[in-house]
């Protein structure tokens, strides 16, 4: 009895993880073959389990699960939910860095990552920081100003 749980667990968590790849983080790859070896493990067991016959049966239902699983989360429209849909008109900092100067000090917005936002004199700009990883609110210098782009790192204190 406890066979056939594990055979269902493994199956339906292998269709879950395709599914989750398919829709929330495609590309990977990782959670898709994840995926794909768990359902095909329990198949393997349906298999060695309960013979040619029902691994037959459980082979053909999960694939058929995966597909019905498949069409519903697309038609459902989930995945719209997760896409971007906005896009960007004008570059990044265009004309906006007229005023900064090496030097200058600011706060970060968001954590840098290295790219993220800070705040000099009162004006948001995208900044990069030098591969480093640094926190919100914290004390920051120009250290570099290349056509558009504003490389800074943290005040020591």
């Amino acid at each position: 009895m406890l066979d056939y749980f594990l055979i269902a667990f493994l199956i339906l968590s292998g269709v879950a993880l395709i599914i989750v790849e398919i829709i929330f983080v495609p590309g990977t790859t990782i959670v898709g073959i994840l995926g794909f070896l768990t359902g095909a493990y329990g198949v393997y067991r349906s298999y060695e389990l309960y013979g040619q016959t029902a691994g037959h049966f459980v082979l053909v239902g999960s694939l058929t699960l995966m597909f019905v699983a498949v069409v519903l989360s697309f038609k459902s429209g989930a995945w719209k939910r997760f896409a971007l849909k906005g896009a960007m008109r004008t570059p990044v900092n265009k004309d906006l860095t007229s005023g900064l100067e090496i030097g200058m000090e600011g706060t970060t917005v968001s954590s840098l990552k290295p790219i993220g936002k800070a705040e000099f004199e009162d004006k948001e700009f995208e900044v990069t920081s030098l591969g480093n990883f640094v926190e919100e609110s914290q004390p920051i210098k120009i250290i570099k100003l290349e056509r558009n782009k504003i490389f800074v790192e943290p005040i020591k204190t």
